[in-house]
């Protein structure tokens, strides 16, 4: 896989710091780190949109970045579209006999593909059952109704190309579809598999609201520890929850080995969409070498690593450096999202010649 370069966001002269957990902290930190790029897309949003396809591994942070894009510039310029999350939408309505009659309508209006309506229903009706990825065009299909209701707005879709073969199709998609005349770019992310493997193995969620925290990388306000099992476990801390205890998801406590082909399969296409040639490509990288690290970025920029202790049999919270070995075997850091969709926003300045 191609090696992205290090993205620099350092300031030089200056040594502000920003408390990257406190939203109004972080608003701070993008105007002083990227305000004059901020005030250009802002301009260009109220005429314009361009259209981008994320592409990373799983887990690489593709909503992640996208949501604190959007906060910045309002849902209202901005739509992020998943072809996961639209599938899965897809699957709810089919348990509804009027939304489910009401997609066959609009398939049999925009559907154009090698299979029958019978079979595409048939296949989405059985998905998790080992059947394999739904056609193309379907995909197509349900994009283009998702698109149409989520109104005139600059996309982000994520989950479009998901195999090799569909990279043309995402070339051309605009035309495929009838769209808009918009510029178009690809947002390819490189993580390293370790981060990935630990963000996996660490990660807890709440049995009650599904919001995601991380023993190692995200806690909560709220810890306790089990003297029977001798472990730290987190309470959720989510607004208008229980405080319930959060809990490990089945299969996360071996990492990425759960989902060693989708990784490799997922590296590939990022491969094949770096060496396109005529669309440009914003390059984000989660990871820093040690040794290039105090050059190229602030201290509070890399990802911290939490520890938990009992003290007086209380749980105490300190923090220290989270150091990774990134896919050359380099000493690295990891960075927060907020310094990620820095280069993100400047390079998407640059690509659109503002």
């Amino acid at each position: 896989m191609q090696n992205f370069p290090v993205f620099r966001t350092k300031i030089p002269g200056k040594d502000k710091v920003f408390d990257l957990s406190d939203p109004k902290q972080a608003e701070g930190y993008f105007q002083y780190k990227a305000g004059n790029e901020i005030a250009k897309l802002k301009k260009y949003f109220e005429e314009n949109t361009f259209i981008a396809y994320l592409m990373g591994k799983k887990n690489a942070g593709k909503g992640t970045y996208t949501k604190q894009f959007t906060s910045l510039f309002g849902t209202d310029k901005v739509a992020h579209i998943s072809v996961g999350d639209v599938v899965r939408g897809v699957d709810e309505e089919m348990a509804d006999p009027s939304k489910k009659e009401a997609l066959i309508d609009y398939l049999k209006k925009n559907y154009r593909g090698f299979f029958s309506l019978e079979e595409i229903i048939k296949s989405q009706e059985d998905r998790g059952t080992g059947k394999p990825l739904l056609p193309t065009e379907y995909i197509l299909a349900l994009l283009k109704r998702e698109i149409e209701k989520s109104g005139h707005k600059t996309l982000f879709i994520d989950g479009l190309p998901r195999t090799l073969d569909q990279v043309s199709y995402s070339l051309f998609f605009r035309e495929l579809i009838g769209y808009r005349d918009d510029p178009d770019m690809f947002v390819l992310i490189q993580i390293a598999e370790s981060i990935i493997d630990e963000r996996l193995k660490y990660r807890v969620v709440c049995p009650k609201c599904h919001t995601p925290r991380n023993y190692k990388l995200l806690v909560t306000s709220r810890i306790g520890y089990d003297k029977e099992q001798k472990k730290f476990y987190l309470k959720c801390d989510n607004p208008g929850c229980g405080g319930e205890r959060m809990v490990t998801k089945e299969g996360d406590e071996l990492g990425i080995e759960t989902i060693r082909d989708r990784l490799v399969s997922d590296g590939e296409l990022i491969d094949q969409a770096f060496s396109l040639y005529g669309v440009p490509k914003i390059l984000l990288r989660n990871d820093v070498p040690v040794a290039e690290a105090k050059e190229k970025v602030d201290g509070y920029e890399l990802t911290p690593e939490f520890v938990l202790s009992l003290e007086n049999e209380k749980v105490a919270v300190s923090t220290k450096s989270w150091i990774v070995k990134n896919d050359e075997g380099i000493d690295s850091y990891s960075l927060m999202p907020q310094a990620v969709v820095v280069s993100m926003i400047k390079q998407i300045v640059e690509a659109l010649e503002l």
